[in-house]
């Protein structure tokens, strides 16, 4: 089925129960919600539509909804906030499988300076000091990174005495980029994974596009797959996830790909521009929508 181009969100209202919503270039720019963006999601609730945020961040569900209400979305406009961090710490606590039962309990910490306690309560020894973490972790967990002030180049000589240790890496954030507030680029955890993969590191992501945190949201939603559309502004992350989870996907242009889809906000992209990207990304929305607005 061919991709369809919406003229706001109205177009969608009637086609879906629920929705998965992404948040960074989505609904805000990490400091303010973009225009419109509160009130197409009151208007979508106010239609008796489920919503259940879905974010690739490192911090908590708990601490997401509290940024997310700052930035003027009352708590009423969604359901639940699941995010990778929670995903990812889940997962550590539980030692769900042989990797996670093998980690050992030293943890060497990457992450912004503000977000050394997203590792509290598993019953680890966090490490946070660079110069000799390394020598004294048994894995690595990438959380955030604080970019420009923090870079993947600036962690290397860090990654490649992890490498060299063996020590396996968790990564609750595996975004690629993140949009700032003035429509440019920073780099985001996942690049760090990416890089520590490179190098011939052993790496356990969570967060889109895995599954696992799929199956967690829809435990929050009562509708049929057909009637759930994940929403968000990544072609590798938000819309290859919901791809993989069987649900159909609406694009936000306005986000990480606005550069490489040659639009400005507000504006819907030349459609064959977009279907090329979309065949180099291997991930096809079913809709595509300028920015999130009613």
């Amino acid at each position: 089925m061919a991709t369809r181009y919406l003229q706001g969100l109205r177009e969608l209202a009637s086609e879906c129960d629920a929705l998965l919503l992404d948040q960074w270039g989505v609904l805000h720019d990490g400091r303010r919600a973009y225009p419109g963006a509160v009130e197409c999601l009151r208007r979508l609730r106010d239609a008796g539509k489920g919503v259940v945020i879905l974010s690739n961040s490192g911090k908590s569900g708990a601490e997401n909804a509290r940024l997310i209400e700052a930035m003027g979305f009352e708590r009423a406009l969604f359901d639940v906030v699941v995010s990778a961090g929670d995903d990812a710490r889940d997962a550590i606590r539980a030692a769900e499988d042989d990797f996670y039962a093998g980690l050992g309990r030293r943890c060497l910490l990457l992450a912004r300076d503000a977000d050394s306690h997203v590792a509290d309560g598993l019953g680890l020894e966090v490490i946070t000091d660079l110069d000799d973490g390394p020598e004294r972790a048994d894995f690595v967990l990438v959380m955030s990174l604080d970019s420009p002030a923090q870079s993947v180049r600036g962690w290397e000589p860090v990654l490649r005495r992890a490498v060299a240790r063996g020590l396996p890496m968790v990564c609750g954030n595996p975004d690629l980029a993140r949009v700032t507030p003035d429509g440019g680029l920073f780099e985001a955890p996942g690049l760090v994974a990416r890089r520590y993969q490179e190098l011939g590191g052993v790496v356990r992501l969570h967060g889109k596009p895995d599954s696992r945190i799929y199956r967690t949201c829809l435990r929050h939603i009562q509708a049929p797959a057909d009637r759930i559309v994940a929403v968000g502004d990544s072609l590798h992350h938000d819309i290859l996830g919901g791809n993989r989870a069987g649900l159909p996907s609406l694009l936000i242009a306005a986000g990480v790909h606005r550069e490489e889809l040659g639009c400005r906000f507000g504006e819907l992209p030349e459609p064959t521009r977009a279907q090329a990207l979309f065949q180099q990304a291997g991930a096809v929305p079913d809709l595509v929508a300028a920015s999130f607005t009613w």
